[in-house]
């Protein structure tokens, strides 16, 4: 059963649902986050992502090295509390950008981070929510959302398989299971040894969820190949001009890379195709050039058909190779010439 945002489908058999995470690409200015949204629109995303909190929301004004950021990101010698203040997406921001994404055609949605965040986002009625990854662990927070009734998008970046399991029974028991959950890996950028791509189909078959990727890596490789895997949801950040910096510039992706990667997404939907063993008609008639049996050698009526004037070759006139052994030491009905494509009516004792 497929899940249903704002009208797209989500599913196995539905086209991959891609999503544009604006993030902090935005730089503070609401022209650049209206522009990063049309720019999205454009590069083929389906959605558009926010993410609703302020720093005090999110963290505390504390300058203790319990609140630096040292862990060998982009963001090493930063508070929470600095970074959050220069990221996040100023509220009052939301019912423009949300307006101007639906005029546009693009889904818009966002990443909820404390109950004050989910309830101004169900004013707004948007038709999802996601949680962060660094979010999992908030099971409080969870289970708020999952009561909101709205299709919930889990990122698992920072999240053990304990994790995973807690959080998406919060939300069964909450009484939603419009689940799906994201592979992520919260390195920015990520490495390609750290992806384990494989672990895309394995959540689907364990949780019995929608899966997807979150993807931090550079390029579009990764994203190919998660949706050759099963996910059928992909997010990555998007940035209108990456010479504008913040956060996350580094491993955004820009319009002209976004298009590529929408265009690899859509290549690879076209080449998984079906589960086919059909032959077009152009395929069909390409069978000329298989193997059958000819006459090899000139033969004449009641000769005795052997290896040296009966072979498999090239092209597929005659009978199936299958039928060689069975025809050896029959005879030939009437005579022959070399490069007669062997048929039924050439063999004298055929049952």
């Amino acid at each position: 059963m497929s899940i249903n945002i704002a009208g797209k489908k989500i599913g196995l058999d539905q086209p991959t649902f891609i999503i544009a995470e604006l993030s902090a690409n935005h730089n503070q200015q609401l022209d650049v986050a209206l522009a990063t949204v049309k720019a999205a629109k454009e590069a083929g995303a389906d959605a558009i992502k926010l993410q609703t909190y302020t720093a005090d929301t999110l963290t505390l004004d504390c300058d203790s090295d319990h609140f630096k950021v040292n862990h060998g990101t982009l963001w090493d010698g930063e508070t929470l509390y600095s970074l959050y203040q220069k990221a996040f997406t100023p509220w009052e921001w939301h019912q423009e950008i949300m307006d101007y994404a639906k005029q546009l055609g693009l889904i818009c949605f966002s990443s909820p981070f404390d109950p004050t965040a989910v309830d101004f986002l169900a004013d707004l009625d948007v038709p999802a929510y996601k949680i962060a990854s660094a979010e999992i662990t908030d099971i409080p927070l969870i289970d708020y959302v999952a009561r909101q009734h709205k299709p919930i998008i889990i990122s698992t970046g920072i999240a053990r398989l304990a994790d995973i399991e807690l959080a998406v029974e919060t939300c069964r028991k909450a009484g939603n299971n419009e689940i799906i959950i994201l592979k992520c890996t919260s390195a920015y950028p990520t490495p390609l040894d750290e992806v384990d791509l494989n672990t895309i189909p394995n959540i689907r078959s364990t949780f019995g969820c929608e899966v997807g990727l979150s993807d931090h890596t550079l390029g579009t490789t990764v994203v190919a190949a998660a949706v050759a895997l099963g996910a059928r949801v992909v997010e990555k950040h998007f940035i209108l001009d990456k010479t504008l910096g913040g956060p996350d510039a580094d491993f955004s992706l820009d319009p002209q890379e976004f298009t590529t990667l929408v265009t690899t997404i859509r290549d690879t939907e076209k080449a998984l195709g079906t589960v086919n063993y059909a032959l077009s008609p152009k395929l069909t008639k390409l069978r000329q050039f298989s193997r059958s049996l000819f006459i090899t050698q000139d033969v004449a009526d009641g000769s005795v058909i052997s290896l040296d004037n009966v072979r498999s070759v090239r092209p597929g006139f005659g009978l199936h190779p299958k039928y060689l052994e069975q025809l050896l030491g029959k005879k030939f009905r009437g005579s022959h010439a070399k490069g007669t494509p062997l048929s039924w009516e050439h063999i004298a004792d055929a049952e």
